[in-house]
């Protein structure tokens, strides 16, 4: 049995509001860290990520029309980068070069909205559509092909050029 010696100091014990004091330190500094991790979150990207979301939300209707007469159409459309630039074959429903179309893209970063980028693509073979433009690195793009008879096709892809 350990008995303290006449004069010393009692050994330290925990009492009930050591424990309370504990707890709501612990509470406090998790508070804190998430708090902190929040606002750099805020700061490095709002979240918004178009620029006006109501009114893109009021003409998702009108894009769900878009795209089932772009199904109706049957076009298809492979892009590929290439070392010179970007290359897009625009086919019909039965795998025919499309030719004669109006072909544009716009390419983004993925993760910035910096370095938009818009390209005119001029047709060098029977469907194939392409622009000579040095790239680097990963690209969202989104193919934009019109005919003459007012059809529409809107493709998006994401490329890697190195």
């Amino acid at each position: 049995m350990n008995v303290p010696k006449s004069g010393s100091k009692p050994p330290f014990t925990i009492k009930g509001w050591h424990v309370g004091a504990a707890v709501v330190a612990f509470f406090a500094l998790v508070i804190g860290v998430d708090t902190g991790f929040l606002v750099l979150a805020y700061r490095s990207h709002p979240g918004q990520v178009a620029p006006r979301p109501y009114e893109a939300g009021l003409i998702y209707n009108a894009e769900l029309a878009r795209l089932r007469a772009q199904e109706v159409l049957g076009w298809r459309a492979g892009a590929e980068a290439r070392t010179r630039g970007l290359e897009v074959l625009m086919q019909s429903r039965d795998g025919q070069p499309l030719t004669g179309l109006r072909v544009s893209a716009t390419l983004e970063r993925p993760a910035t909205e910096q370095g938009r980028t818009e390209l005119i693509l001029q047709e060098r073979a029977p469907g194939v559509y392409a622009v000579d433009r040095t790239l680097k690195g990963t690209w969202d793009a989104r193919i934009v092909a019109a005919g003459g008879s007012g059809a529409r096709f809107i493709a998006e892809r994401r490329l890697t050029w190195p």
